[in-house]
């Protein structure tokens, strides 16, 4: 592998443990804060709502076109690093609290997006297999932190959110000493404010950019609400259930790094549909699982689950790069990442609201609604060659 894309990786992966950090502490942190359950849900949020924010202002600005894609990386991962250890604050209140998530995920978007641009001005050829490994390590770094809390569980809570904020600052470090820009990189002259209603008549980045809204409508509800999905199932320690949530959405590392070599040799909206098709399968069956499966049966269906979920992510973002104009390349990634996240945060609320509304095994059949989304726009295959 490219010495260049195993820095990438191993740099997404550090510095997005920050992002699900207080998810894996969210239950230590609302009984030592005495939070409600509607705020911590408030909180899973912020994160969101701070990587929609920043990524808004970074693809109106053009600021990835316009300026070094590593120094970027870097610069972000030390104010992600600095917000995320705010958490541990002793005085910190309820406010507080949701101000540093919300930065956290504001300088996230220097981070996941702008990493993937790194990825395209570095490989041209190979992208879908390259995005594949990269979108891995994220899946990855969103993982660590459930995995971290498994082992800490003889140690303080703190303990997660200062292991996921030093790795974070070593990510960025690592890639700005490391990585130098890209040879395919086009830097943008002026500041560029790119016409999306125009982009939008562009029929494979269109298709694209809606497949990936679709699919992001489930990811990250499912992510989130994994413990909580085992806990109703199995009602084991908060140990186990965060180690299985770990292995639960690791899995999903596996898928992009298996779905960016298949690409390859298959055509990319093929992979994309097929992990559509079969993650909204898994919506769709999960009163059937929850009902009849042993404990064991139900871990291996939300493994199932949790590889296709994330399996067609680097195909859509692939799509997404090669389909746009390289001169707006990192503002059309920044803005569709960003669109895509405030989808995330609306379905996630959606669910919470759900949850207190209607009998639990029937909430999460709904997050069907974007897998169906995403399919339709692949009923006629795109006319691109492969990656």
């Amino acid at each position: 592998m490219n010495r260049n894309l195993v820095i990438i990786i191993i740099a997404q992966f550090f510095c997005t443990s920050v992002w699900f950090a207080g998810n894996a502490v969210l239950q230590d942190l609302g009984t030592e804060k005495g939070l409600s359950a509607d705020f911590l849900l408030y909180l899973v949020s912020a994160v969101q709502i701070g990587f929609i924010s920043g990524t808004l202002i970074f693809a109106l600005s053009g600021i990835t076109d316009r300026f070094s894609p590593s120094r970027i990386f870097f610069l972000s991962s030390i104010g992600a690093a600095v917000c995320n250890i705010l958490l541990s604050a002793n005085d910190m209140g309820s406010t507080a609290i949701l101000i540093s998530r919300f930065f956290v995920g504001f300088f996230l978007s220097g981070i996941y997006p702008v990493g993937m641009k790194i990825a395209a001005d570095h490989f041209e050829n190979g992208l879908g297999k390259s995005l594949g490994f990269l979108v891995g390590g994220l899946v990855l770094g969103t993982a660590f932190p459930h995995f971290i809390k498994s082992l800490s569980i003889s140690f303080p809570w703190e303990f997660v959110v200062y292991t996921s904020s030093g790795l974070c600052i070593f990510g960025g470090l690592s890639l700005y000493l490391l990585v130098k820009d890209g040879p395919y990189r086009k830097p943008a002259g002026k500041l560029q404010f790119p016409d999306f209603k125009v982009l939008m008549r562009i029929v494979p980045l269109r298709k694209a950019i809606l497949g990936y809204w679709g699919h992001m409508w489930e990811l990250y509800t499912f992510w989130t609400f994994i413990p909580l999905l085992i806990f109703q199932k199995t009602s084991w320690t908060s140990a186990s259930i965060s180690l299985y949530s770990f292995c639960i959405i690791a899995t999903g590392a596996l898928a992009c790094a298996v779905f960016g070599l298949l690409s390859r040799k298959t055509p990319l909206d093929s992979l994309a549909k097929l992990a559509l098709l079969i993650s909204g399968i898994c919506c769709l069956l999960f009163p059937v699982f929850y009902f009849f499966a042993s404990n064991a049966i139900f871990i291996g269906y939300l493994v199932i689950w949790g590889f296709f979920v994330v399996a067609d992510s680097p195909m859509f973002s692939s799509l997404v790069a090669m389909s746009a104009p390289p001169g707006s390349r990192g503002s059309i990634i920044t803005f569709v990442n960003s669109i895509g996240f405030l989808i995330t945060v609306i379905s996630i609320q959606i669910t919470g609201y759900l949850l207190m509304q209607i009998t639990f095994i029937w909430v999460w059949p709904f997050l069907a609604l974007g897998p169906v989304i995403g399919l339709s726009q692949f009923a006629k295959p795109l006319n691109l060659r492969k990656l």
